[in-house]
């Protein structure tokens, strides 16, 4: 009986994770995709060890 609920476990386990990865996306991201970064870069910054 043990070896049972173990192996359902582990196929509903496996089954979510797998509807997780298949799902349709539900991000919001704007239609115009990546912006391109539009400040100045830091030329002075140095890295001190």
């Amino acid at each position: 009986m043990k070896l049972i609920r173990l192996v359902t476990s582990t196929m509903q386990y496996l089954s979510e994770a797998v509807g997780h990865i298949f799902a349709p996306n539900d991000d919001h991201y704007p239609a115009t995709g990546a912006l391109p970064f539009q400040g100045d870069p830091n030329y002075a910054s140095l890295w001190l060890d």
